[in-house]
């Protein structure tokens, strides 16, 4: 009787499904809970389950489940709890991918941290991407991997963790009545084929002793790979209830794969092939190990060097930091390169002393950085990357790979022949939920200079491995925006200045960070800029207080007098509209408390009412 209601409930879901569910790609921060991301979401979905209430006013009514779609969205939540009651578990239990791979790379990084082996056991075939040997090579990761025909061949350990992994028709579907299920730790799904094209898989955590499991399986879906998409989701929830779907057409996909990788090469004047993944992050992560395999072949044993920036974007930082933690001769060196510091002479500084120790460096940065909005002087870059350099023995150092995060300004060109970064080992990538997609998808890009083609040859080798290529739909999405990428840029860089311009004239004691005129000129069009507000008080602590409540103070004035266009949020590069954020609470989430920027940033669109936005502005002036 239950499941029946449930499957009814979600059937009338689906048809009252809100807009935003399924075609944004950020959601508000003003009703986001970060600590009790999906859980805050879920208990009042519930409250209307039990109340028998699914008007499409009601479901859009419901908090923020995640603030980006590629940590989780409405849609996974509902999938993942309607599978949780249908199967008589909590919804924590349940995790739905984007990606087939990743799910058991998730419990491999777990055990591996805990030196735990584990048993995986598989009927059906594998995902067509995974690699045992590069994955034990590589990620360290040590497993067993067992065929078996069912459930009933399993032998149970107490001493391993054990996986099982079957290919399904059915969503959902877990055989957790057998006599040996209890013996399972995780059952995986994976979802392909004609019928579904590519979902991605469902992941369940089985019983309470595994639950600790669940935190560090999330933290994966949200820094190397993402949830199972909007669209999937929704195709997964209709083969839940029986409901029609679309079925994928595979010669589509290679269709705009071609004209986006043309798209990109064209936007970043560059001729080699370019990559394309799930998200910014997943494309990140295939840079990263993919530089870890070249280097663990050409140079065996040496120490690798990951220099990142502390406070860039979290899930950068984060990311780095996370590979780190679990791979062998892997470390962060930190990289100061705004906020008073310049990026150069940290790097100078940087690579002599990684130079000295013979180790490989790899750099991410971005230009313009976030959220100063600061770009180095190109030539003085040009010149401290290219230098060479001695170890203590006199030989010459290993020259470093440039990570370049160019997602504020992916119009620039660093990379083609006589470029700025044309001669140095240079990979350049870009989030695709920003001005690539508009705001539509999350699919990231990657591409790089003539140098790094041997490189690029390894990160795509790790980007099938993960199984984090961009969807059907990411690349259609991406084949329709990317034309009208570069206009975008510009028109909205004009909106950004003209407001910048009116906030200086309004309120000149504030600091605002973004680019000059000059750098303009250059080619740097940003449309984000950050404002550092005047403050009062006696002491640091009082300044510092009163600065916080003045930024709130601002964005909800926004938010409230402009609710069609101006959204609490951490978006860039969107279609219309305004977006305010403080990056501390918001892109800094995992950053170290000392180095967060309690400040604003927003980022404007080329579509938007700029003058009701100066009006607005005008009045938070005159309210302080």
């Amino acid at each position: 009787m239950e499941n029946s209601k449930t499957l009814q409930y979600i059937q009338d879901l689906i048809q009252n499904l809100p807009t935003g569910w399924l075609n944004i790609t950020t959601h508000r921060l003003d009703i986001y809970n970060e600590e009790l991301a999906k859980t805050e979401f879920l208990d009042q979905l519930e409250g209307l389950y039990q109340k028998n209430v699914v008007t499409a006013e009601a479901l859009n009514g419901l908090p923020t489940a995640y603030d980006y779609i590629r940590l989780g969205h409405p849609l996974s939540c509902v999938l993942e709890w309607g599978i949780a009651k249908l199967n008589d578990i909590p919804a924590k239990n349940v995790i739905a991918f984007s990606s087939q791979t990743m799910p058991i790379m998730a419990i491999l990084r777990t055990n591996a941290m805990e030196n735990k082996n584990t048993q995986i056991y598989f009927n059906g075939e594998l995902p067509d991407s995974f690699d045992p040997d590069l994955i034990q090579k590589i990620y360290g990761y040590p497993f067993e991997l067992i065929q078996v025909d069912s459930l009933s061949s399993i032998k149970p350990s107490e001493l391993n963790s054990t996986v099982f992994i079957t290919n399904s028709e059915k969503i959902g579907c877990f055989d957790l009545n057998h006599p040996n299920a209890p013996h399972i730790d995780f059952f995986i799904s994976l979802h392909c084929g004609n019928y579904t094209g590519d979902l991605g898989s469902v992941l369940l955590v089985n019983g309470e002793k595994n639950e600790r499991y669940i935190s560090n399986i999330q933290h994966v879906r949200r820094r190397e790979t993402i949830a199972m998409t909007p669209a999937n989701s929704l195709t997964a929830l209709q083969l839940l209830v029986n409901t029609p779907y679309e079925i994928s057409n595979t010669d589509d996909k290679r269709e705009n794969k071609i004209k986006v990788q043309n798209l990109i090469n064209l936007i970043t004047g560059t001729t080699t092939k370019s990559l394309v993944a799930s998200s910014g992050l997943s494309i990140q992560y295939a840079i990263l190990m993919g530089l870890i395999h070249d280097a663990k072949e050409k140079h065996q044993g040496k120490a690798i060097k990951i220099i990142v920036p502390p406070n860039c974007y979290g899930g950068t930082n984060d990311q780095a930091r996370r590979v780190a933690a679990c791979t062998e001769n892997v470390s962060i060196v930190d990289l100061p390169v705004d906020g008073g510091n310049d990026m150069v002479k940290s790097i100078d500084q940087v690579l002599t002393k990684i130079a000295s120790e013979d180790a490989i460096p790899y750099i991410i940065a971005e230009i313009p950085t976030n959220p100063r909005v600061e770009v180095p002087n190109l030539n003085q870059l040009k010149a401290v990357l290219s230098q060479e350099r001695k170890t203590t023995g006199g030989q010459i150092a290993i020259d470093p790979v440039f990570i370049l995060d160019q997602t504020f300004c992916p119009n620039v060109h660093f990379l083609g022949e006589g470029e700025a970064l044309s001669a140095i080992r240079t990979i350049s990538f870009a989030s695709g939920s920003k001005f690539p997609s508009g705001g539509k998808c999350t699919a990231g890009y990657c591409v790089g200079n003539k140098n790094t083609v041997n490189l690029m040859d390894k990160i795509e080798l790790h980007l099938h491995l993960c199984d984090n290529e961009a969807t059907e739909l990411q690349y259609a999405i991406l084949a329709e925006q990317l034309p009208s990428m570069t206009q975008r840029i510009i028109d909205a860089y004009k909106n950004t200045r003209e407001f910048v311009n009116y906030i200086h004239s309004t309120l000149p004691d504030a600091k605002i960070n973004f680019v000059s005129e000059e750098l303009a000129a250059q080619g740097f069009t940003p449309s984000v800029f950050s404002l550092d507000l005047p403050t009062r008080g006696n002491t640091d602590e009082e300044r510092e207080m009163y600065k916080r409540a003045l930024n709130l103070k601002l964005i909800n004035l926004m938010i409230t007098e402009i609710p069609e266009e101006s959204k609490f949020c951490v978006s860039y590069g969107q279609l219309k509209g305004c977006y305010w954020t403080i990056p501390a609470t918001s892109t800094q989430g995992t950053t170290k408390e000392g180095d967060k920027d309690y400040i604003v940033r927003a980022s404007l669109s080329a579509n938007m009412d700029l003058e009701k936005h100066k009006k607005v502005f005008l009045d938070f002036v005159n309210s302080i």
